[in-house]
């Protein structure tokens, strides 16, 4: 089910989007989203919070905490349900494409009567928008690239927003009597960073208590099929979800199957055809006699075809069969093996929760090290300044050691300017533990100027990390325009890692960047970016791509006892 935090910050950020479409107050707009982000990143349920508990909350005050008890009691709020009626529903549809803003997107409704996609795209190709203020040919470029991106997602969905109710079907469906296995597979096993639909497997001697339980749960909107090899839903987030139940002695050959790729399993039949045999998601049989020679568990099944288990993160086809055949699969990075969290926030600056409960909520982790990173300066909209940041640093030492002896290092997120610069001099930079640089502006520079601009910044002796390099979200905004080789070659040379950025809708570096970066040589970092206390547990994401680029904990810095890592963050400076 959707989580209520979630209901309501979809509903204060279309708050937000319906004030700038209708030309109103941005202060009001931009508090909006703060108070979205908020609520959507809070611990606990708001459903049962009251005014005053809500207006605990950071960015939530009276008005905002009576529009969210409204929504709870009413399931409406008024003042939205009269914003939404002034705007058409087009012109809503039409901020939904990437790099298209609420203001521009009602010129077009207004002066042009664009009220969809479809018409925005004939438009754009007639020039009818060259002679509206503030179109040009660049912008025109820009929109299309904007469609381009929201029709290349098309239906599929960040693994974030399929791991939960994946997670929660397996729950659900594990407790029926005669369940001996369950697991989701596909590409969500398989850690991609978009999922098409949810694919569960059960393993039983019966399927129709499954199939039924199924198209009976809470989250569940719509039966699309329903049968004893396979009943496919609709949630309530529109997302489709495909079950399928197999004889238990079948389990290890169907999650083989079922978790794909199709690519790998093609790979995998290959060899059994080779060997005499034929691979189906019920076993691994002998083709004369039809014998079955394995097909309880995956390893039993790829160890009958001479391979060692491989992991479901590696097999894309990208060599994983060729490596285990020659024994030499990389022993891939787990959680077991991170040390610590190298950029995340606070309050001070974006962050939702203060110092002391980001640095609780890692220490519960097991983390024997964590870094607090906010922004610097010239991300101008956070109002870092000298003075906070030092204050910061003192608290910070107060409280280092003191949650279960975790060791804190203070550090900071800088702006990569347009040249290359960062907020701060040398002098001032060499009291950080750690410095994570990222571009937050000027993304359309061109492809020489940008990766000019980051080699520079890896050249700083002073910056450690680069942050999600590429900028990239993903269905919403590219990466920006650079030699990508030439940056991580950089990387390499200067011992500057790269990271790993683990928010859901980042995932930047891919992982195909990460198998590039690699063989370079570079070293990265799996960070999670976090802004509240639950995105410290956007880690596994992050783990995924790490996996899916062949990483092991020697390519990851902040899987390495502390004392390596400060060697590390020193960049064989003097100091």
């Amino acid at each position: 089910m959707v989580r209520p935090n979630e209901e309501v910050e979809a509903l204060l950020q279309e708050y937000a989007d319906l004030i700038a479409i209708t030309g109103g107050d941005t202060f009001k707009a931009r508090a909006y989203e703060k108070a979205a982000r908020a609520i959507g990143g809070y611990p606990a349920d708001v459903s049962h919070l009251d005014i005053k508990g809500l207006k605990e909350i950071p960015s939530v005050g009276r008005s905002i905490a009576e529009k969210v008890i409204e929504y709870f009691r009413t399931g409406k709020v008024t003042v939205v349900e009269e914003r939404r009626a002034r705007i058409p529903s087009g012109v809503r549809q039409l901020i939904t494409i990437p790099t298209l803003g609420p203001k521009k997107a009602m010129a077009l409704y207004e002066d042009l009567h664009i009220s969809s996609v479809g018409e925005l795209a004939d438009a754009i190709k007639a020039e009818r928008l060259r002679d509206l203020k503030g179109f040009g040919e660049k912008t025109e470029k820009n929109i299309l690239h904007g469609i381009a991106l929201m029709q290349q997602a098309g239906e599929r969905i960040l693994l974030s927003t399929a791991m939960e109710p994946a997670e929660d079907i397996v729950t659900e469906l594990s407790r029926i009597t005669g369940c001996e296995n369950c697991a989701y597979a596909g590409s969500l096993r398989r850690m991609k960073e978009t999922i098409g639909d949810i694919d569960i497997l059960v393993a039983a001697d019966r399927s129709a208590p499954f199939m039924d339980a199924l198209t009976e749960l809470r989250s569940t909107a719509e039966v699309i099929a329903h049968g004893q090899k396979k009943t496919s839903i609709r949630t309530v987030k529109g997302i489709q979800v495909d079950l399928r139940v197999v004889r238990p002695e079948s389990w290890g050959a169907g999650l083989q199957y079922f978790t794909g790729s199709k690519a790998h399993n093609i790979r995998t039949r290959t060899i059994a055809v080779h060997l005499g045999l034929k691979l189906s998601e019920y076993g691994l049989f002998e083709t004369e006699g039809g014998k079955r020679v394995a097909s309880r568990s995956e390893d039993e099944v790829y160890a009958r075809l001479g391979l060692p288990w491989i992991p479901p993160t590696l097999r894309e086809d990208r060599g994983e069969i060729e490596a285990g055949l020659r024994g030499e699969l990389p022993d891939v990075v787990t959680e077991q093996d991170i040390r610590g969290d190298l950029h995340t926030h606070t309050n001070l600056t974006d962050g939702l929760a203060p110092l002391e409960e980001m640095v609780a909520a890692a220490a519960e982790r097991g983390y024997a090290y964590y870094a607090v990173t906010d922004h610097a300066p010239n991300l101008y909209m956070q109002r870092m300044t000298d003075e906070k940041v030092l204050a910061q640093r003192e608290l910070v030492r107060s409280l280092n050691g003191r949650q279960h002896g975790m060791r804190l290092l203070h550090g900071i997120e800088l702006n990569i300017g347009p040249d290359g610069e960062v907020d701060w001099p040398g002098e001032f930079l060499r009291g950080f533990d750690i410095c994570v640089a990222s571009v937050h502006s000027h993304f359309n520079l061109n492809r020489e100027a940008t990766t000019r601009r980051i080699v520079r910044a890896c050249e700083n002796p002073h910056v450690n990390v680069i942050g999600h390099p590429t900028t990239r979200l993903i269905g919403k905004r590219p990466g920006i325009d650079a030699d990508l080789d030439e940056v991580f070659a950089a990387c390499a040379r200067t011992g500057t890692a790269l990271e790993i950025n683990a928010q859901p809708d980042r995932l930047d570096l891919s992982d195909e960047d990460i198998l590039r970066a690699r063989c370079h040589g570079a070293k990265f970092a799996i960070d999670t970016d976090a802004h509240s206390v639950l995105h410290l547990a956007y880690l596994r994401y992050g783990l995924g791509a790490a996996q899916r680029g062949w990483l092991t904990s020697e390519d990851v810095i902040n899987t390495w006892p502390l004392r390596r890592l400060r060697r590390f963050l020193r960049k064989d400076r003097a100091d």
